[in-house]
């Protein structure tokens, strides 16, 4: 098993897309490096001023690249600590070092917080030699030395502990989005399998009810009905793995014309409000527009203080409709909670859409959503 984890741990990626430097490193790098110099030329302990100096420069300049290149950084920060060790070591000197170079224990947290599983291992490496070196150069007696120790390896515990909660948030959001994914497919499938039934139908009526026709007539219809059939039958084996054994469902998916009903089924007031031309939506449009208004509509009934009602307004446009849902909560009141607002981003997405949810102006919670009229 102890194999097993170390294999586990060896094999660990790098964390995709690390930040390389914001404002913060400038900030900081903007403080350590006269703090630096001002130590190197005020201090008069010091030993090997000049190399001292030096050192602390060149660790502070490479904190910019902890996160981008964190086994590089590592290796020449605590590999210079461990030459400058073995040397004071072999001539008698005392350690070699600013009070400033405590800035050290940003690198062992980045290192477990965006290294490899190998750049974690090779790096630990590192840290632990010029750890035991450092308490070996300047002795500070059995306590001392525990917490010196805790004290640099702690960002290790905190970098593995922040990158563990990162990744299962990544997972669950990933979760989430192949959740949605799964259900605008089951919608696509639902809508055009109601039209394909209609075309069978159609084809088998038309056979039915052409007496005189000519053989070619009734031949098409016999090739309009066959395809159609093997089409559905298709649909059905593609999409048989993602319903999960479901029995598939002929009807078609609620839309914009079913806003009224839901707007019935809700403990809030809701009203609803449609405009310009919304006759002619692709069917997924209309399915992706009722379950964004259902999943917002939920959110202000659970989550919206003191609201007493919900406006849904829907606007056809030229080439897209508009989805604005408002209510009006309290200022500043919990918005949608969870993970409903990375669903509906999705689904708006996949259609080609936008979305956006946030505060509103006075007070309430705003969700708007812009989808094409036919889903691309």
């Amino acid at each position: 098993m102890f194999r097993n984890a170390l294999r586990t741990l060896w094999a660990e990626p790098r964390v995709p897309q690390p930040p390389r430097r914001v404002w913060r490193d400038w900030v900081l790098v903007g403080a350590l490096l006269p703090t630096a110099i001002l130590e190197g030329i005020f201090r008069d302990d010091l030993p090997w001023r000049p190399v001292a100096i030096l050192l602390a420069i060149g660790t502070v300049v490479a904190l910019l690249w902890r996160r981008t290149a964190p086994l590089e950084v590592v290796a020449a920060v605590f590999g210079s600590l461990i030459v400058l060790d073995v040397v004071a070591l072999l001539t008698g000197r005392g350690p070699v070092g600013e009070y400033m170079m405590i800035c050290v224990v940003l690198l062992p947290y980045s290192l477990f917080r965006w290294g490899s599983g190998r750049e974690i291992g090779i790096g630990t490496v590192f840290i632990l030699i010029a750890l035991a070196l450092g308490l070996t150069v300047d002795p500070t007696g059995l306590v001392d030395s525990i917490l010196g120790s805790m004290f640099l390896l702690f960002p290790t515990t905190l970098g593995a502990a922040v990158r563990y909660r990162t990744s299962s948030r990544v997972r669950e959001l990933d979760q989430v989005r192949l959740r949605e994914r799964e259900q605008l497919a089951r919608e696509l499938h639902d809508t055009v399998a109601h039209h394909v039934s209609a075309i069978v139908i159609r084809a088998q009526a038309g056979r039915i009810v052409a007496p005189s026709d000519p053989a070619a007539a009734v031949d098409a219809l016999a090739i309009i009905e066959s395809e159609a059939t093997r089409t559905l039958a298709e649909m059905r084996v593609m999409v048989a793995g993602l319903r999960q054994d479901e029995a598939a469902a002929m009807a078609p998916q609620p839309g914009v014309a079913d806003l009224e009903q839901l707007a019935r089924g809700s403990r809030l007031p809701v009203d609803v409000e449609l405009s310009g031309d919304l006759d002619d939506l692709g069917p997924s449009v209309g399915a992706a527009l009722y379950r964004i208004a259902q999943e917002s509509i939920t959110n202000a009934v659970r989550h919206a203080r003191a609201a007493t009602r919900v406006d849904v307004r829907v606007a056809g446009e030229a080439d897209s409709v508009r989805l604005t849902i408002q209510d009006d909560g309290e200022a500043g009141s919990a918005g949608p909670v969870g993970y409903g607002l990375v669903g509906m981003t999705e689904r708006a997405a996949l259609l080609g859409g936008s979305f956006e949810a946030g505060p509103g102006d006075d007070r309430g919670w705003t969700v708007k959503a812009v989808l094409p009229r036919t889903a691309r």
